[in-house]
């Protein structure tokens, strides 16, 4: 499968990832070309590090694996929407999704 009409604009592609069944929104993070080619081989996550430059397959540390079920782009081909059985938390702050700080919070 090609992938190149996803990285016209930028190497790096975002990836909203969401919880399949509750369908809550579980985190954001970013895919380059090989790293959208290996979730649709295993069925499972990876993404590219912006902050290390490197591929991490998500929770292969932790233990918080995804499992894809699907992954759709959108209209103009430059975000993918990435549902998932999420196993365990999606954010490495061992909440369920990263999204839980309110903007009244962080004022």
């Amino acid at each position: 499968m090609e992938f190149k009409q996803f990285f016209k604009k930028s190497s790096l592609i975002p990836a909203i990832v969401q919880d399949d069944y509750t369908k809550q929104v579980l985190m954001l993070a970013y895919m380059n070309e090989d790293a959208l080619r290996r979730t649709l081989e295993t069925g499972q996550t990876w993404f590219y590090s912006r902050s290390r430059g490197e591929l991490w397959h998500k929770g292969a540390t932790s233990g918080h694996i995804q499992h894809v079920v699907s992954v759709t782009s959108d209209c103009d081909n430059d975000t993918l929407l990435v549902r998932v059985n999420q196993v365990g938390a999606a954010c490495h702050t061992g909440s369920i999704s990263c999204f839980f700080t309110p903007l009244e919070a962080v004022r």
